[in-house]
C-alpha cells in the first residue's frame, strides 16, 4: 500500500486534536506514525474483538494509542 494512502487512512482515524499534532510533524514523521498504526492494528490482539464489532472503532483506537505513545515518550 502506498505510504500516502496509509497516511490518509491514519489521519482519518484520528480525533481532530490528534490529527493536528500529527500534521505538525515532518512528512517522514507522519509516515512513521502511520506505519506504527498499521503495526498496532495487525499485532494488538485486544483490538481483534473490537474490530469484529466495529472495524472503524478499532482503527480509531489504534490510531489514538500510537499518537499517545509518540507524544508521551
Amino acid at each position: 500500500m502506498p505510504a500516502d494512502d496509509q497516511l490518509a487512512r491514519f489521519l482519518t482515524s484520528l480525533s481532530p486534536a490528534s490529527r493536528e499534532k500529527v500534521q505538525a510533524q515532518p512528512q517522514e514523521g507522519q509516515e512513521q506514525l502511520a506505519a506504527a498504526w498499521e503495526d498496532e492494528l495487525s499485532e494488538d490482539t485486544d483490538l481483534d474483538t473490537l474490530d469484529e464489532l466495529s472495524p472503524v472503532a478499532a482503527a480509531d483506537e489504534a490510531a489514538e494509542r500510537v499518537v499517545r505513545q509518540f507524544f508521551e515518550s
